[in-house]
């Protein structure tokens, strides 16, 4: 962006062009005030503190734009006066505790640097307030309507829950549903919480009033969130060891200042009564208290007597996608050097394994192909299988941002939520249907000459065989198969076709299924007919991942069949450069993945299974079968922060830290890596999982190396040539740094294939994929489709987000269907119903709308309680085991 010259007070400087006078100012380090404006907001120039004189003219200088050579007076007396008029004007209207000592407001702050008195506030007050929302409270008499409150919920967060209402002096803010805020549509973001300058809306508790502009520097911790792959960067402010706050930081590189209810609010599981804080240990059928020395004798000894037994491959572990980089890494580095075997996993395996195999087969690389900053740049936006504005907020609401300003929006997906609801084509497939729906719109591509030949030419291979693929699927059987009308798949098809820089994104719908990975492939063949991937005419093929390091715990080699780095374990040439770093040698043969691990459990042959920080017991497919598992299994080892089902059937349960008590890395779903830093002590006798894995591994006689976690990321760069030029130094300094990134001294590949792809021949490779239907099919017994995803207020498990207020937001686990199909099996609105497979049987709540199709239903999968996962099915993707989480045959019975 080009500059111009300016000068403030009679001191020239260079600001971008556009930029307002306050911003000027500020550039200038001259403080002003203005009590409407947020630099993530449009300017409103409403309340009048901000008044400079330009060129001789007083202008408020939020909405006044710098212009070249502007000469700009900010501390003449008249001025000072007059801004020191306005402010005073509007403290006199609010009551004395709105400048109260020790009040931490931005109104506060700036009345104090003005030299007003905290006497001018004598507001009678008496307009009441809303204390209904658990993490949002509403003091109408500290209420200035500056609307920045507004235009957060609107131009931000999107989600346009809030309004102004009366007139003059006797403006307020309501929700715009004009009830209680609890019954709102406010997605307890936080936004208006952090944006207020009053304190007229805020958090409860000690943190009242705390915004990211106006809080105690030195008491934040700057780290990363711990929930979604989102990666927005916090500042978490404790007190006494415990959380006060957790604010989004304003430069945060993904998220700019913003957060969702989870990473801003879901911190009370930290101080839960029912975190773990001391090992137990099973004696007698039940779990006892023990200390961490008997725990790691019982652990060393259970270890080396399953290797004893049945050699070391009958042993495995499945690593954490909620853990750190460092600790994914020294996970892995153990089971290979210390028991000698590959049988390490991560919770990769049931989401996004398909994604790091198509995506490496279609370009190479397992991640995504584009910033964030890129896709945002688009002017069409294609979101396949995904809901980004529940799973994924931050992302959601800056989505949702790019289309209200203009950009063209195609989504795909069965359900009518979130961004379908914005978008210019909404296609609904069948649950199963994927790679069918995709082939119709590459088949339109193709028949309209909306491909970019050169680049096919130049940069791909397999074009004939798809040509001859495609031919099969016009619009009209692509229709037939989907249920998706043939105009809209030729509307779809267009829009993403002439767009100049379109842009895919995507998620679990479209991975979670029997052939989830031909799904990510014939995806990828859109942007590759486009042209779209590694040029300047498009913005690639990018998944959002649903755990926060679920991208990093692959990176890191907690797989079976790869070491950090994704070189394959049966490369010897990988293997070597593995072995000269650990020094020991490495086993070639790939280990077993998740499903396979609680097979060999079931046939005897897996004799000792340690989880992290993963409760399989309900997030597993077929989780009566996996109890079955973990049951037959004569040693598991379960690190966790609560005792949660699958603890329950462990023989030792090790009490670990959360991400807010850890230090490391997280890598985000666009492959940035960025610090986590411990921002309050552990509780009780807990210890982080690096600790716990380095404690283990030295009962066992062996010495990991790695003392810090920064050392860990050290040496992974040893013998991981993308992550070479990563450090915890470098990071400290820079804040994110995208793989790959094999110089300390240059940036990461935010964008990749620019010049190359990365697979064998350099190009990119098309995928001829026939369509294959899903494994399970309703028939009379079982009517309807069930799919299963995420809700906005929960996590995963709900292990965290249900200990806390948004259990108040999110309270119990509904089914919903649409009012069709409640008529036709007799179900009202709010009725317990049971849900029955061909696996098993879970108990919802009916919620009857319009959301879903007919013939489908929805649930999410965050309440362990309900058994959902004991419907799903044994069928997986055939290339990487992901489970079919998104196709299962159901009926819905009345309880």
């Amino acid at each position: 962006m080009t500059g111009i010259g300016i000068e403030v007070d009679g001191t020239g400087l260079e600001v971008p062009e556009g930029a307002s006078l306050l911003a000027a100012v500020r550039a200038a380090g001259v403080e002003l005030p203005a009590l409407c404006s947020d630099d993530r907001l449009s300017p409103a120039g409403s309340c009048r503190t901000c008044l400079v004189r330009a060129d001789g003219r007083i202008a408020a200088a939020c909405v006044t734009p710098a212009s070249a050579g502007a000469r700009v007076e900010t501390a003449t007396g008249d001025l000072v006066r007059l801004r020191r008029d306005a402010v005073e004007l509007i403290a006199s209207a609010l009551p004395p505790r709105a400048l109260a000592d020790g009040n931490p407001s931005e109104l506060a702050h700036v009345c104090r640097t003005l030299s007003i008195d905290g006497a001018v506030a004598q507001g009678p007050g008496g307009r009441g307030g809303d204390d209904s929302h658990p993490y949002v409270h509403l003091d109408r008499d500290l209420c200035i309507a500056c609307g920045r409150c507004v235009r957060m919920c609107s131009e931000v967060q999107g989600t346009f829950a809030l309004t102004l209402v009366g007139r003059g002096s006797d403006t307020v803010v309501v929700p715009g549903n004009g009830g209680p805020w609890a019954e709102s549509d406010c997605v307890a973001c936080g936004g208006c919480v952090d944006t207020c300058p009053t304190g007229a809306i805020t958090q409860p508790g000690p943190a009242q009033g705390l915004t990211s502009a106006f809080r105690p520097a030195a008491a934040a911790t700057r780290t990363t969130c711990g929930y979604c792959g989102v990666g927005c960067a916090l500042d978490v402010i404790a007190q006494g060891g415990e959380v006060t706050a957790v604010l989004p930081a304003r430069d945060g590189p993904v998220n700019h200042g913003h957060a969702c209810v989870k990473g801003r609010f879901a911190h009370g599981f930290v101080t839960s009564p029912e975190r773990l804080t001391q090992p137990l240990l099973r004696r007698g059928g039940s779990l006892e208290p023990v200390g961490w020395d008997e725990a790691l004798a019982h652990v060393s000894r259970g270890l080396r007597a399953a290797v004893d037994a049945g050699g070391p491959d009958s042993v495995a572990a499945i690593s954490s996608a909620r853990a750190t980089n460092e600790d994914n890494y020294l996970i892995q580095k153990f089971m290979r050097v210390v028991i000698g075997t590959n049988n390490v996993d991560n919770c990769s395996r049931l989401c996004h394994s398909p994604s790091a195999a198509g995506l490496t087969a279609s370009f190479g690389l397992s991640g995504g192909t584009d910033s964030f900053d890129d896709v945002e740049r688009a002017d069409c936006l294609l979101i396949v299988g995904a809901n980004p504005v529940e799973a994924h907020p931050v992302v959601g609401a800056r989505l949702l941002n790019r289309v209200l300003h203009g950009a063209g929006l195609v989504v795909a997906d069965p359900r009518a939520v979130g961004l379908a609801l914005h978008a210019d084509v909404h296609l609904r497939p069948r649950p199963g249907t994927n790679v069918a729906l995709f082939h119709g719109l590459a088949h339109v591509l193709l028949a309209e000459g909306l491909t970019d030949e050169e680049f096919l030419c130049e940069r791909t291979s397999g074009l004939p065989e798809l040509t001859e693929l495609l031919a099969g699927y016009p619009p009209d059987r692509v229709a037939g198969i989907t249920g998706v009308p043939a105009a809209d798949l030729v509307a779809a098809a267009r829009l993403y076709g002439r767009a100049e820089r379109p842009a895919i994104v995507y998620g679990l719908g479209v991975t979670e299924h029997l052939h989830g990975t031909d799904g990510v492939r014939s995806l990828a063949n859109l942007a590759i007919l486009r042209g779209a991937v590694g040029t300047d005419g498009g913005c690639g093929v990018n998944p959002l991942r649903g755990q926060n390091n679920v991208q990093g715990a692959s990176d890191m080699g907690a797989l079976p069949d790869v070491l950090p780095g994704y070189g394959r374990v049966a490369d010897p040439a990988v293997r070597s450069r593995a072995e000269d770093v650990w020094g020991v040698p490495v086993p070639g043969r790939p280990g077993l993945r998740i499903p396979d691990m609680f097979a060999a459990a079931r046939s005897g042959d897996l004799r000792a299974l340690w989880v992290i920080g993963e409760d399989v017991c309900a997030t597993d497919p077929d989780a009566n079968r996996v109890a079955e598992a973990l049951g037959a299994c004569p040693l598991v080892i379960c690190s966790e922060l609560f005792l949660s089902e699958t603890a329950r059937h462990a023989d030792v349960v090790l009490p670990v830290a959360s991400w807010l008590e850890k230090d490391g890395t997280f890598v985000n779903f666009d492959r940035r890596f960025q610090r986590v830093r411990p921002a309050v002590p552990l509780p009780g006798e807990a210890r982080t999982d690096f600790d716990t894995v380095r404690a283990v591994a030295t009962a066992m006689g062996v010495d990991l190396g790695c003392a810090t976690p920064a050392d860990a990321l050290a040496e992974c760069g040893g013998l991981a040539p993308v992550f070479a030029g990563l450090s915890h130094q470098r990071l400290d300094r820079e804040g994110a740094v995208p793989w790959p990134c094999p110089d300390p001294d240059e940036p990461g590949e935010a964008k990749l294939y620019t010049e190359r792809f990365a697979t064998s021949d350099g190009r990119a490779h098309l995928a001829a994929a026939p369509y294959l239907p899903p494994g399970e099919q309703p028939d009379d017994h079982y009517p309807l489709i069930l799919v299963t995803g995420r809700r906005w207020a929960h996590y995963n498990s709900g292990s965290m987000t249900r200990r806390g207020g948004n259990l108040a937001l999110d309270p119990v686990d509904f089914l919903d269907l649409h009012s069709d199909d409640a008529a036709r099996y007799a179900v009202r609105d709010g009725e317990e119903v049971t849900v029955e497979s061909r696996h098993g049987r879970a108990r919802l709540i009916a919620r009857v709308g319009e959301q879903t199709a007919p013939g489908q239903v929805f649930c999410s999968f965050h309440f362990p309680a309900s058994g959902v996962n004991r419907l799903t099915s044994h069928h997986a993707d055939a290339v990487t085991s992901c489970p079919e989480y998104k196709v299962t045959a159901v009926r819905v019975v009345v309880s």
